[in-house]
């Protein structure tokens, strides 16, 4: 076997495949290189002796969701299990939001409510840190609400539980429901209201 060289025409044909392909991120990219035995595995579907599997990721939506200290559910709306799928699922804005306009939390709800909205067990899906790769990029900058559960907060007022990116990281916070709510809040439901 002779020994591999890569030539700048070859780097090039790499670099466009990984942009038709992607969209790769060079931290992708070298975790390719760093990842030991994982480009064998590679290799070996590529000469027809192994083949790539897509995990499917399933959420119970039916389950209890996680209770912070202090806190209770107010409501929490099942769901069934699903299977994530980022093309099955939007980012909904009322209408009110979409002129810029804030909204009462209370018409909020009501709206939100008939468009069957997750539940915080799909945020505490998505948050832990072996599934963030799943969370689509263009959520970054906005605050992803899973209106289909409501909680208690030390028995005072009502909060529902949201996802977004900050510091370089993805979090969880919470929003309190009669704190008012803008165009960068949304609201994840199935994307199809069949």
């Amino acid at each position: 076997m002779s020994e591999l060289t890569l030539d700048v025409g070859q780097a090039n044909e790499l670099k466009l495949a990984f942009r038709r392909e992607g969209p790769w991120t060079n931290e992708e990219i070298k975790m390719l290189t760093e990842r030991k035995g994982f480009l064998r595995q590679v290799r070996e579907a590529l000469l027809g002796r192994a083949e790539i599997k897509v995990l499917e990721h399933m959420i119970d939506l039916d389950s209890a969701p996680f209770i912070p200290d202090g806190w209770s559910v107010e409501e929490h709306q099942k769901g069934g299990v699903v299977k994530w799928d980022a093309t099955k699922i939007a980012l909904h804005l009322d209408e009110s939001q979409t002129k810029g306009d804030w909204i009462d939390d209370s018409k909020l709800r009501k709206n939100v409510a008939k468009l069957s909205p997750y539940n915080a067990n799909m945020l505490d899906f998505l948050i832990k840190k072996e599934n963030q790769h799943l969370i689509p990029e263009e959520w970054k900058g906005r605050y992803i609400f899973f209106w289909g559960t409501i909680y208690r907060r030390f028995g005072r007022g009502l909060y529902v539980r949201y996802l977004n990116w900050s510091g370089g990281r993805w979090l969880w916070d919470y929003h309190l429901l009669s704190g008012g709510w803008n165009s960068d809040d949304r609201a994840l439901v199935p994307a199809s209201q069949d």
